[in-house]
C-alpha cells in the first residue's frame, strides 16, 4: 500500500497571536483558548489532550486523556497509577501535554513534571464520578494482558453486586496527577504557513518569546 496525502491542503486565517493582545500569564491565555473553543462549538471534548510519557521501556508514548481541572498549580488529569502510563510517569515525571483545537486552528503544547495528586482531592473527585466508572476503575487492570473482554464484563457484573447499595471506595492505584508547566506554548494558525507561535517559559517568573513558525 501507499497512500500520497500530499495534495491534502488546508488554509488557516482565523485568529493571530501578537504578544502585544496577550496577558503574562499563560494559565489565563490557556483559560481565555478554552473557553473560545468551547464556545466555537465543533469539538466535542474540549478538554481532551494528548500526554506524552517516557515508557520504561525507553520509548516516547502518547495517547489521549482528559483534562478535568486546571488553575495556578498546574492541570489535572485521573489514571491508575499501575497502567503502562501511571508506571512511567512515577519513573520519570518528565512530561508533555498537548491540545488540538481546530475548529479554531490552535494548539497548546505544555512541558511539565507531573505529581501525584493528593489522596483527599483524589478521592472527592472519584465519588464524583458515574457510579460505572468508578465500578470501572476496579474493573481494569489497566495495561495489563487479558484473555477476553468477558473476563471483564464477568468481574464487573460481581462488583456491581458486591457494592449494591453502598459506597464505592477509591482504588489505592487510582488518582490524580498534576502537572506543573515548565513551559508553554501557543500555536494559532496563520495564511501561508507563517504561523503564530508565543511559549511562555516558567523560571521564577513566567517571561514570553515568539518563536519562528
Amino acid at each position: 500500500m501507499n497512500t500520497d496525502l500530499t495534495d491534502y491542503r488546508k488554509s488557516y486565517a482565523k485568529k493571530e497571536l501578537l504578544e502585544n493582545q496577550i496577558p503574562d500569564n499563560p494559565i489565563e491565555l490557556f483559560d481565555q483558548w478554552f473557553k473560545e473553543v468551547e464556545a466555537h462549538g465543533g469539538v466535542e471534548e474540549t478538554n481532551a489532550m494528548t500526554i506524552n510519557t517516557i515508557g520504561l521501556d525507553g520509548f516516547p508514548k502518547a495517547r489521549i486523556v482528559l483534562l478535568k481541572k486546571y488553575n495556578d498549580k498546574g492541570f489535572v488529569f485521573y489514571t491508575n497509577y499501575d497502567s503502562e502510563k501511571g508506571k512511567s510517569i512515577i519513573e520519570n515525571p518528565k512530561v508533555c501535554i498537548s491540545f488540538f483545537w481546530p475548529n479554531l486552528e490552535r494548539q497548546v503544547i505544555i512541558k511539565g513534571m507531573a505529581f501525584k495528586e493528593s489522596e483527599e482531592l483524589s478521592t472527592a473527585y472519584f465519588h464524583s464520578r458515574p457510579r460505572g466508572s468508578q465500578i470501572g476503575a476496579w474493573t481494569s487492570p489497566q495495561s495489563q494482558e487479558i484473555v477476553s473482554r468477558e473476563i471483564l464484563e464477568q468481574k464487573e457484573q460481581e462488583l456491581i453486586k458486591k457494592h449494591e447499595g453502598k459506597e464505592i471506595p477509591k482504588p489505592k492505584h487510582w488518582g490524580g496527577f498534576v502537572v506543573v508547566p515548565h513551559s508553554i506554548e501557543f500555536w494559532q494558525g496563520r495564511p501561508n504557513r507563517l504561523h503564530d507561535r508565543v511559549i511562555y517559559t516558567n523560571s521564577n517568573q513566567w517571561t514570553k518569546t515568539r518563536l519562528a513558525p
